[in-house]
């Protein structure tokens, strides 16, 4: 049986990308798109609709190298708490009446080094830069959304990824 922190937990932070390469707006709400991704975020389409991590790793990370950064330098869209996202491909994400599928591993890339050096090699092993996801379902997400896996024989279904 999965303990509570693996089965459910919270979006702390909500960002939206300019452009490429550009700021991270956090918001406090976010409308999301069936198979676009977030309204107003430079990613459109394609499988990366929505990248998520866990607030949990983030912490261990920056510990791991003795700093503190704000989230936000990691350039994903949402932050969670509570919800482990390793090893998730193609599971389903329930945040409200919003679905998303984990399509796969949000590698850390070189600009995690530009932030601080060392920052991606502690976090490339075991999903420590998150994962990414592609929208299911059109719908709004808020900060303080409880955010949890939907066992549904319907989700569990999908198709392997």
């Amino acid at each position: 049986m999965e303990s509570a922190a693996l089965s459910a937990g919270v979006i702390e932070r909500i960002w939206l990308k300019r452009g490429k390469g550009g700021p991270m707006d956090a918001v406090p709400t976010a409308r999301l798109r069936t198979n676009r991704g977030l309204v107003g975020n430079a990613n459109q389409g394609g499988r990366r609709q929505v990248t998520l991590l866990e607030a949990e790793r983030w912490e261990a990370h920056l510990a791991a190298i003795g700093i503190e950064l704000d989230p936000a330098r990691r350039r994903a869209n949402v932050l969670v708490r509570g919800l482990e996202l390793a090893s998730s491909r193609g599971k389903v994400l329930m945040i409200g009446g919003v679905r998303l599928q984990i399509l796969g591993e949000t590698k850390p890339c070189h600009q995690m080094d530009e932030v601080h050096p060392g920052l991606q090699a502690v976090m490339r092993p075991d999903w420590g830069g998150g994962a990414f996801a592609r929208v299911l379902s059109d719908g709004e997400i808020h900060c303080g959304d409880t955010i949890r896996w939907d066992t549904t024989p319907d989700a569990l279904s999908l198709f392997d990824v």
